[in-house]
């Protein structure tokens, strides 16, 4: 019997939990895991208590077709990674692994070069998170030195990412 690898059973588990997304464009699933032990988990959705956009049936983004890694301000969802940051406590963040996976809602194919927008970074510098690890096809995915983003600041430039 051949067991697959613990990034892509973590992986697995992310697509999983996007499952419960509740955007219309695209939705994002974070595991958090440190030791081997899954310290938090999170999805794209509205906060809590509001309504989400499949529930009223409209994406106000969508709707004004703006392109992917702009004008999140528009948005009703709090991401995957932040909700999964504010899930858990910093402690038990530091060196810890955030998994990320991505879907579009119209094809349900893997997000093409996904990665976290501007501001999901910055709450991964600032939680501790050592590496993040996102799924490019089901057997392939990339890891990310958190390091990375504090040494190639991507705020000084406008990447907006996801």
């Amino acid at each position: 019997m051949s067991r697959i690898d613990k990034e892509n059973y973590y992986l697995d588990i992310c697509e999983t939990i996007l499952e419960r997304g509740t955007c219309l464009r695209r939705n994002f699933a974070a595991i958090i895991v440190k030791n081997d032990e899954i310290i938090s988990t999170g999805y794209s959705g509205s906060p809590r208590g509001r309504k989400n956009c499949c529930d009223i049936g409209k994406c106000r983004r969508e709707e004004l077709n703006v392109p992917r890694g702009t004008r999140y301000e528009l948005c009703r969802s709090v991401h995957a990674e932040q909700n999964a940051i504010i899930s858990a406590r910093r402690q038990d963040m530091i060196g810890a692994t955030l998994y990320l996976v991505g879907k579009e809602q119209n094809t349900l194919q893997f997000v093409k070069n996904a990665a976290p927008c501007s501001l999901c970074k910055r709450f991964i510098i600032n939680s501790g998170i050592d590496k993040v690890v996102i799924r490019d096809t089901k057997e392939k995915y990339r890891e990310i030195p958190v390091s990375e983003w504090i040494e190639n600041d991507d705020s000084l430039s406008g990447d907006g990412s996801y």
